[in-house]
């Protein structure tokens, strides 16, 4: 085999290795895509946390209208916004995924909230959350659990698994 065929071999492998581990933390549920979710790490006696992903469209328009952790007493859809120097947070009864769209679900904006913590969510950890779809129905996915820039570094594909 020559050289520049064989360079050619690795650089396809390698960048199939990479387009496969930053799809590896995605979730499907029908027409929705679920990417990289992931939580904040807690301490021990806190008893809420956040939970954040990003929600694809790929197909028609759905709503998230719930979800459940057994890791939680329970998880609600989030909105946090700032009046002048004021943070707001307040419950959401569904957030839309419109057709063909993404919404992320970010620090700083929409999110769940992971209420009642029955145990400290550990750095590097996974715990299993479930997401009830409109019309796609409910899917589990897992949550892994990073600082902030560990998971903008995974959503950017510069993770490694």
């Amino acid at each position: 085999m020559k050289t520049s065929a064989i360079k050619h071999l690795l650089v396809t492998s390698l960048g199939l290795a990479f387009a496969a581990a930053a799809a590896a933390h995605s979730f499907q549920a029908g027409d929705i895509q679920v990417g990289h979710p992931w939580a904040r790490p807690t301490v021990a006696g806190q008893k809420g946390g956040g939970g954040f992903l990003k929600l694809t469209s790929k197909g028609k328009a759905d709503r998230l209208i719930g979800a459940s952790a057994a890791f939680a007493e329970r998880v609600e859809l989030h909105s946090m916004s700032m009046e002048g120097d004021v943070m707001k947070m307040r419950p959401v009864d569904a957030i839309d995924v419109p057709a063909g769209q993404t919404v992320e679900l970010k620090p700083g904006g929409l999110h769940l909230m992971f209420i009642g913590l029955k145990q400290p969510l550990a750095k590097d950890s996974k715990v299993p959350l479930k997401l009830r779809f409109e019309k796609a129905g409910e899917v589990t996915v897992d949550v892994k659990v990073e600082s902030q820039s560990s998971a903008a570094a995974e959503a950017a594909g510069a993770h490694k698994h």
